[in-house]
């Protein structure tokens, strides 16, 4: 009998993750709720799916967008995800040139980064470059183009992300005031050099399941996360703040040029955690800053996953949310749908993390302030 390196590798991954299956029920991570353990069991087959997309199938001569992030796939809802975007992933060639075009449609602010890859499998941690919908030339009927990778088309003097020898992969980003009435942007890419022959050999597969493997034990070094008082330990770590404590929130900051995962540069973030019981309320007020392009807010459970946008109101962002007559922004999230405007649901989840983002702020906003209450007695309706 041949024994095949795929082989091997594909045995490694089945008991891999068996090891990450453990992470989420043994431990000092265990997870004590039945939605809990019944999550951890979502996120592995999410992730594994998402792996494969991005390491066993790709032919980077013959690029494809794959589906990371969107509000309507339950399997693609994992790793800090938004109800109000949808995320795609290219994966590129150093050495190729490619071109990306598309028509914007209903998007609020949409983006393209590119990231590097470090080692097989390893999550970045560094941005070779972005295209922002303002960089673009988009025309009136909301098409746009440019170009990213080794070498500049000729005469072309539009956007531009120039390739380094580490450069792995595309990420889009297309936020929504709407994601259940949005018409997404409409996504293309195109390699401009002469196509590879598809070559399925077993060294190439091999290496895609060990990626796969690799990339998947990252996310689960950082979740599930653990809902209560922080330890020395900082998981999320790496250029991300998290908070110190439960029912808070840490400061909010902009992503520093290291990178870890595929943070956007132009984001600012502010992350925090809940513990809620059934009668109980978080009630978060802030200010949003001077100038941005699009904020949103959302809750996660423990594995930094969503729901979907026609699950409930599970998010919000300046095109949703009602302000208070002094230009604050109040919001009540609970384990129920409660009756203020800016109202959020965890769709009855007891812990998890919170999260918000704003996109292009002049300014990192104050943190917001944090309330625990009784569900019964928070606000519903905003502030005259």
């Amino acid at each position: 009998m041949t024994d095949w390196e795929s082989t091997t590798a594909w045995n490694e991954l089945l008991a891999g993750l068996g090891e990450l299956q453990a992470t989420f029920l043994e431990g000092d991570r265990a997870v004590t709720t039945e939605t809990g353990v019944v999550n951890g069991y979502r996120m592995l087959t999410t992730i594994l799916g998402v792996g494969l997309d991005i390491y066993l199938y790709p032919e980077t001569s013959r690029p494809v967008w794959v589906d990371t992030v969107t509000p309507v796939r339950r399997d693609r809802r994992w790793g800090g995800d938004n109800t109000d975007a949808a995320y795609a992933f290219a994966v590129l060639d150093p050495a190729r040139t490619y071109r990306i075009w598309g028509t914007r449609n209903d998007s609020a602010y949409f983006s393209v980064t590119v990231y590097n890859e470090p080692a097989p499998g390893a999550w970045s941690d560094k941005v070779i470059g972005v295209v922002k919908d303002s960089d673009l030339d988009v025309d009136d009927d909301g098409r746009f183009s440019f170009y990213l990778g080794a070498t500049r088309p000729a005469g072309y003097d539009g956007p531009w992300i120039q390739s380094t020898p580490d450069t792995a992969a595309a990420l889009t980003r297309d936020y929504q005031a709407d994601p259940l009435t949005g018409r997404l942007v409409d996504w293309h890419i195109e390699c401009l050099d002469e196509p590879a022959p598809i070559v399925r050999s077993d060294a190439a597969t091999a290496k895609a399941l060990r990626s796969t493997l690799t990339w998947m034990r990252t996310m689960f070094m950082i979740v599930p996360m653990a809902i209560k008082e922080r330890v020395a330990e900082d998981r999320l770590g790496l250029g991300h703040e998290t908070p110190d404590g439960v029912n808070t929130l840490a400061e909010p900051y902009r992503v520093p040029d290291f990178n870890f995962g595929w943070s956007a540069t132009d984001a600012t973030y502010c992350f925090g955690s809940y513990d809620l019981a059934p009668d109980e309320a978080l009630v978060l007020t802030y200010r949003p800053p001077n100038s941005f392009r699009f904020w949103n807010f959302m809750p996660w459970s423990e594995y930094m996953a969503g729901h979907n946008a026609a699950d409930g109101t599970t998010s919000l962002n300046n095109h949703t949310a009602v302000k208070n007559s002094d230009g604050s922004i109040t919001i009540v999230v609970a384990r129920t749908q409660l009756a203020h405007p800016n109202a959020v649901t965890t769709l009855d989840n007891q812990r998890g993390m919170l999260a918000f983002r704003w996109f292009l702020a002049d300014e990192v906003p104050a943190r917001p302030e944090v309330r625990l209450m009784k569900a019964v007695d928070a606000p519903m309706s905003a502030s005259p």
